[in-house]
């Protein structure tokens, strides 16, 4: 169906979709699930804790015999160089084929990785960011724009620009990242220069998803004006669902809560109230709760719609 990717002939994987490696929330049974449906499940990296991701690698073994990934997020693992190489030579020890690595500088791990056999792609917002990656040697690009969810830098460029703007530049596959929830947003992302997509927020409205309902319905119910920015300091910003809580902080009512009481508020109790979760542009897009293979096959479906009404318009 897909002769001729790139990206699945890197990933091994049916079809060039991602799901986002996201903190907590991309653990087995989410990754699991993204695999058997034929996407590209990507287990995120509990660099504070190696037991709890060998723990989840294990169950996603043990649940799928399909194709996933790991990621490797840079400037986490180079805080602590003793539990950096304990995770790099873990990893290569799994027997591990892809994987993926972001937030910094991959120059010093993807030699190290690629020398092992395993193919690596970098996750970027910038167009400098991609051509480093390129000459740093990665596989493959995940290329991110400003419409995500999380972190973002306050200088990114939205994904419509983004992608062309790196496509010029470089020749390897790239990953679309940002506002792709479904078929329609695929065939835009290829029409533009990448070979698959990257999805988060919709794979968090997933009947899989370990979050709290509560998250989901709100993404589910959000407008297309329902996230927006508030500072993360020192020099960030982050996306989060518009909520009383992120309202307040970005008008410097309300201190902005540790991370991981985020986690226990929102991912497990459901106060939607007064947390904000991360949520990318792409919430407003988002009309229900699907289980994956649902999203998966939905948007392949979609994907190949497109592209057969955008065939028809050529002149005969």
């Amino acid at each position: 169906m897909f002769d001729g990717n790139r990206v699945t002939a890197h990933t091994r994987s049916r079809y060039p979709i991602f799901q986002s490696p996201m903190t907590w929330i991309a653990r087995a049974p989410l990754v699991s699930a993204v695999s058997a449906a034929g996407g590209m499940g990507l287990l995120e990296n509990s660099i504070r804790d190696l037991s709890v991701t060998t723990r989840e690698f294990t169950t996603i073994r043990a649940t799928t015999n399909q194709p996933f990934g790991v990621n490797l997020p840079i400037r986490y693992l180079q805080m602590d160089p003793k539990e950096e190489r304990t995770i790099i030579d873990w990893l290569l020890g799994q027997g591990v084929h892809f994987v993926t690595t972001s937030a910094g500088d991959p120059t010093r791990y993807t030699r190290l990785l690629k020398d092992a056999g395993v193919i690596v792609y970098h996750a970027t917002a910038t167009l400098r960011g991609a051509v480093k990656a390129v000459d740093a040697g990665v596989d493959g690009l995940i290329v991110e724009g400003a419409e995500s969810a999380g972190i973002r830098n306050p200088e990114e460029v939205h994904t419509f620009a983004l992608l062309q703007a790196v496509r010029e530049k470089v020749d390897v596959p790239i990953v679309a990242a940002g506002g792709i929830v479904d078929g329609r947003g695929m065939a835009a992302a290829f029409a533009l220069g990448a070979e698959g997509v990257t999805m988060g927020t919709r794979f968090v409205a997933s009947f899989e998803s370990p979050v709290h309902p509560n998250y989901k319905n709100a993404i589910v119910t959000a407008p297309i004006t329902g996230t927006m920015m508030t500072d993360n300091p020192p020099r960030a910003r982050s996306r989060g669902l518009r909520t009383p809580y992120s309202v307040e902080v970005s008008e410097g009512k309300r201190e902005r809560l540790p991370r991981n009481a985020t986690l226990d508020m929102l991912y497990v109790q459901g106060d939607v109230e007064n947390t904000s979760g991360a949520a990318g542009e792409s919430a407003g897009l988002i009309h229900e709760i699907k289980s994956v293979h649902e999203i998966i096959d939905d948007t392949i479906k979609g994907f190949w719609r497109e592209i057969d009404r955008l065939a028809a318009l050529r002149p005969r």
